[in-house]
């Protein structure tokens, strides 16, 4: 999977990166493609059309990915991230739903305009009417809502976030997706706002009782994917920095040679292994079915972290033609600030961490 995923980013998505980040559009051609060789689905089971495979295969794919362009890998691999919504939520009838993901595009609905690392601050509601409920809110940052087929959505039933469920929309009468949010960069993952307008949402619907416990499983195997993009990127960096830089002379000798461009490829390289061995660690212990919060939060941190710091001193060692839009750092470093927000901020994932090990060494000395 690892090798198709290198031949397919290297042959397929790079040589269209730079038009789909101009034309800022869903790459459609591309996900079809992506979908014969299982990306869209890979932790979807194969009796439901999936490859079958789990959160070890997702991040190496998401390496390999990401390494072309992370708007373009984030566009063929975020049906993943709703996939685990649908199995994790152990619902019958999210599970009819997976099949789609193979063909269709899905959205994930939990961000607010007044609610991002503050989940529970939700405003979205379900209110209870005859044979199910009808949601009222506003979404916003919703990534692929202009393309997705169906959402879940994140809604208060009661107050408190014990009062927060999931449920399964499908897109229709009800529901509003704004047009595509102008974005920094990973353009080819197009994100917008969605009102929901007393969409009716049948009993079954209602996938999880416990949603924001869901949420926040669900980010535990999904924040090892993010830092595996984040870790693709930071190699793509590195390589072409290091291409330049063998390249490229001043003062007579390779840039490489002067110890303050040289010491600036050894920080991304050590950078770069640190942040790949723990998205592998993350992404090993959800393989294995164990807790990872504490080892997701970090990997998605570090690694969000490494790449924009990483790219930045690529981009310095280019000079003035890493500035220029020609070149590939300019969208390398936009591309690289979004890791750093979405699927929880780097500060979320400092106090991730915090509260984590505050747990668990109290856990130890009872």
């Amino acid at each position: 999977m690892r090798e198709l995923a290198w031949r397919f980013a290297r042959e397929r998505i790079l040589p269209e990166a730079r038009r789909l980040d101009q034309e800022a559009r869903f790459p459609w051609p591309l996900f079809r493609e992506a979908a014969e060789l299982g990306f869209p689905v890979l932790v979807v089971p194969e009796e439901l059309g999936g490859a079958g495979l789990g959160p070890r295969a997702l991040v190496l794919v998401a390496e390999e990915l990401g390494y072309a362009c992370t708007g373009v890998a984030a566009a063929l691999l975020l049906n993943n991230l709703v996939a685990d919504a649908l199995l994790l939520s152990q619902s019958p009838y999210a599970q009819g739903f997976l099949p789609r993901l193979k063909g269709e595009v899905a959205a994930y609905a939990l961000t607010e305009p007044q609610a991002g690392s503050d989940v529970a601050a939700i405003r979205t509601r379900a209110e209870r009417v005859p044979g199910g409920y009808r949601l009222y809110g506003r979404k916003t940052w919703i990534s692929h809502a202009p393309e997705a087929a169906f959402f879940v959505v994140f809604a208060k039933v009661a107050e408190g976030r014990e009062g927060i469920a999931a449920f399964l929309v499908e897109r229709g009468e009800g529901v509003e997706v704004g047009p595509p949010l102008p974005k920094l960069g990973q353009k080819a993952s197009p994100a917008a706002e969605v009102a929901l307008e007393g969409v009716f949402v049948p009993e079954e619907g209602l996938i999880a009782r416990e949603g924001f416990r869901l949420a926040m499983r669900v980010f535990n195997r999904s924040r090892p994917m993010v830092a595996a993009l984040a870790v693709g990127l930071l190699q793509r960096a590195l390589d072409e920095a290091l291409a330049y830089a063998a390249m490229r002379e001043a003062f007579g000798k390779p840039l490489w040679e002067h110890e303050g461009v040289g010491f600036k490829l050894s920080e991304i390289f050590m950078d770069l292994e640190a942040a790949r061995l723990l998205t592998l660690k993350a992404a090993e212990l959800a393989e294995r079915g164990e807790e990872n919060a504490l080892e997701a939060a970090t990997a998605k941190a570090f690694a969000a972290d490494a790449a924009v710091r990483g790219v930045s001193e690529a981009l310095q060692v280019f000079g003035g033609n890493g500035y220029s839009e020609e070149y590939p750092l300019a969208k390398l470093y936009r591309d690289a600030k979004v890791l750093q927000i979405y699927e929880g901020t780097s500060e979320i994932q400092r106090l991730i961490v915090l509260r984590e090990l505050v747990r668990r060494k109290v856990w130890e000395s009872r």
